[in-house]
């Protein structure tokens, strides 16, 4: 087994330019998608990419960030870094200085996350397998280890992590189907804010011709008759055996997400997405509760394990999104899950990496802890700048064959 050393750490701010109306929602009117890069170079070896998204503006000081916050890495080998990557992750995260600018959020994070996804790529490839066969490879105690539990050992600590992955190993073969059959997406790229009523129309016609079956939307127009009357067309157009979803992307405040809810709720969604500010734990229990069956889903915006856990503790949401470009990376992404399992809460990842990494991790979840195969979300306005990108058949994403975790920008081949 090859021990590459990382010899040279490098980022690329790399911006793609949407289509018209594309990546549109109540509070962001974005033109481009843009990708913090980590490059993680060996000698002769593979090279280690990670990402993590924005939206423009800004994405260059997440790569300030990364260089900063990366160095304790140079020189190391990979198998040394992940042998001990929950002490190390830590260790960066609570950078003496650059703690001060989160901490655990914000540029500081971001700036983790896209490192932590590059040693996780890296990982992988220097092991010659894709990135969900390394993690379902490993031993419970391995695994653990590249995980940091502070601040959770109250609900999850060493033993109780390993001791979770131990009671379901017997159970593994049954789930490892998934492998073959695939694991079942939903489209969001149908229902963009600033898309037409036609436009929308066309987009979830070949969306179902394409094998989809579950759809998002987005909320929270200025004109609250708007989302209704789309909602309303939306649930015509797939029927009542399809499944919808509406997104407000945190534009209500308090009375008005109560309002809207209740009226969204006559369209029959499985969920109701942030519908309100993403800090606001107390403001989505009051709604949760005033909305009951229709569930509640956040965690796009929900920045590290910490809050996750107040919000599986305060019962404020059904489907956790957590995404592994907005906490620590894969790590800390797999530290939410561990704690959504215990709480029994679906974990729906937001796919801010337009679901190359997600669709590893989520076949961990479901193979190695047992949750549910719920939903990956698939948008695939950046599919084409992707060495490997991701594939979905029938409105199914298939299991990924190469080493790594799909990362590879074809920008970086000529970076």
């Amino acid at each position: 087994m090859a021990d590459p050393i990382i010899r040279s750490i490098s980022t690329y701010d790399a911006r793609f330019p949407l289509p018209a109306g594309a990546g549109t929602d109540s509070i962001h009117a974005t033109s481009e998608y843009c990708l913090a890069v980590t490059l993680l170079s060996t000698d002769g070896g593979p090279t280690g990419s990670g990402f993590v998204l924005t939206l423009g503006n800004g994405n260059d000081l997440v790569c300030k960030a990364i260089t900063m916050l990366a160095e304790p890495l140079q020189g190391k080998s990979i198998e040394a870094v992940m042998a001990d990557f929950g002490r190390i992750s830590r260790s960066i995260a609570d950078h003496a200085a650059l703690r001060w600018l989160g901490p655990h959020k914000g540029v500081v994070h971001l700036a983790l996350a896209s490192i932590t996804n590059a040693c996780f790529d890296l990982w992988a490839k220097s092991r010659g397998v894709p990135l969900w066969k390394l993690l379902l490879d490993l031993s419970p105690e391995e695994l653990v280890r590249v995980l940091d539990l502070t601040y959770v050992e109250d609900l999850v600590d060493e033993k109780r992590a390993i001791a979770m992955l131990r009671e379901k190993l017997d159970s593994r073969p049954e789930r490892q189907r998934i492998l073959e059959n695939g694991y079942p997406g939903y489209d969001t790229s149908v229902g963009w804010m600033d898309y037409s009523d036609d436009k929308v129309t066309e987009l979830t016609k070949s969306a179902l011709d394409q094998g989809f079956s579950a759809f998002k939307l987005k909320v929270g127009s200025p004109e609250e008759s708007r989302d209704l009357r789309r909602a309303a067309m939306l649930r015509k157009l797939v029927g009542e055996k399809s499944t919808v979803m509406f997104d407000a992307n945190q534009h209500w405040n308090l009375p008005d997400a109560l309002r809207m809810c209740h009226e969204l709720s006559k369209f029959k969604p499985l969920w109701i997405e942030e519908p309100t500010h993403p800090d606001d734990i107390l403001s989505h229990v009051e709604i949760a509760n005033a909305i009951a069956p229709v569930k509640i889903a956040a965690g796009e915006h929900i920045s590290n394990r910490v809050l996750c856990k107040n919000f599986l503790k305060a019962k404020a949401l059904s489907f956790l999104q957590v995404d592994c470009t907005r906490v620590a990376g894969v790590s800390e992404f797999l530290t939410v899950s561990f704690l959504a399992k215990l709480f029994d809460v679906p974990v729906v990842p937001h796919v801010g990496d337009m679901g190359q990494i997600h669709q590893h991790l989520v076949l961990f979840n479901h193979i190695a802890l047992g949750h549910e195969a719920a939903f990956l979300e698939h948008i695939p306005h950046l599919r084409k700048h992707f060495v490997h990108p991701a594939e979905v058949v029938g409105g199914v994403y298939r299991t990924p064959q190469e080493p790594g975790s799909s990362t590879d920008l074809k920008v970086n081949v000529n970076h």
